[in-house]
C-alpha cells in the first residue's frame, strides 16, 4: 500500500497550478493534473512526477542523481514521467523551470478524447 500524499505536497501542486488552465483529478487517492486530457504532473506518496519530452527527460535524469523514471508499481514503468523528489521540488527555481517544460510538452500533444462508457450487453 502507498503512503498518502502529504498536505504540503498537495498544497504545493495546487499552488503551482492555480494560474494554469488544467484539470485536477485523483489517481489512487493522489492529486494529478491534466491539460487537454493529458496528464502532466501529479503526486505519488511524497514525490512529484512530471511528464517531459525525451530531450528534457534525458537532461533531467543526467543532471540530477536523485531523479528517476516514474514506476508507481514494480514493473509498471511510466517512461515519459520523471520522479521529482523533495530535494528538487523544494528548489523553487528548478521546479518552476521543469514544470514549465512539462506544460509546454503536454500542451503540444493532441487532446485526448473522452472514452465512451462501455455498454453492457446481456
Amino acid at each position: 500500500m502507498w503512503k498518502k500524499t502529504s498536505k504540503e505536497v498537495a498544497d504545493l501542486l495546487s499552488h503551482e497550478t492555480k494560474n494554469i488552465e488544467c484539470e485536477q483529478k485523483k489517481m489512487f487517492g493522489c492529486p494529478v493534473y491534466f491539460i487537454n486530457g493529458n496528464m502532466f504532473m501529479g503526486a505519488h506518496e511524497d514525490n512529484i512526477f512530471l511528464r517531459l519530452s525525451e530531450k528534457d527527460r534525458s537532461h533531467l535524469l543526467s543532471t540530477y542523481d536523485e531523479t528517476r523514471i516514474f514506476e508507481p508499481i514494480r514493473g509498471r514503468v511510466m517512461r515519459e514521467y520523471v520522479v521529482f523528489p523533495e530535494t528538487l521540488y523544494n528548489n523553487k527555481q528548478v521546479f518552476k523551470r521543469v514544470l514549465k517544460k512539462s506544460i509546454i510538452y503536454v500542451s503540444s500533444l493532441p487532446p485526448k478524447r473522452k472514452k465512451r462508457a462501455r455498454r453492457i450487453v446481456r
